[in-house]
């Protein structure tokens, strides 16, 4: 499927595992990768037992994609969508909250393996 994506972690993971479906399917779309994917990938690293490698990777990984950053409309975004969760009972990890909010905030479709997408409002995910 063609089309803008934002790559969840777990998606970034599976390219790195060598996911031949992940990677066809990215070489049809123009992915982006949220910042904050990045941060998890960079704590993942260095508590691995192959930390300079997996820094490696993810530096090469970094340079090569189309990273967004938060913003003051990302943050706007972020706490309606809290607020949101959290009235309906059914918060998110922190940090999905934020890669879920930069989705919103571009118009990107999320590329994920979490269900727990499927409660956020106004965001587009495909489970892959």
């Amino acid at each position: 499927m063609a089309g803008k994506l934002l790559l969840d972690t777990n998606a970034i993971i599976a390219l790195f595992s060598g996911d031949k479906q992940v990677s066809a399917r990215l070489a049809e779309a123009e992915a982006f990768v949220p910042s904050t994917a990045l941060g998890e990938l960079y704590y993942g690293a260095r508590k691995s037992s192959r930390s300079l490698q997996n820094l490696a990777k993810i530096e090469e990984f970094a340079a090569a994609s189309q990273v967004i950053a938060c913003d003051a409309v990302t943050a706007w975004i972020y706490g309606e969508t809290k607020n949101r969760l959290h009235s309906k009972g059914r918060p998110i990890p922190e940090n999905d909250l934020w890669i879920a909010a930069v989705a919103i905030q571009h118009g990107l479709t999320l590329v994920t393996r979490d269900n727990h997408f499927d409660d956020v409002d106004n965001l587009r995910h495909e489970n892959w």
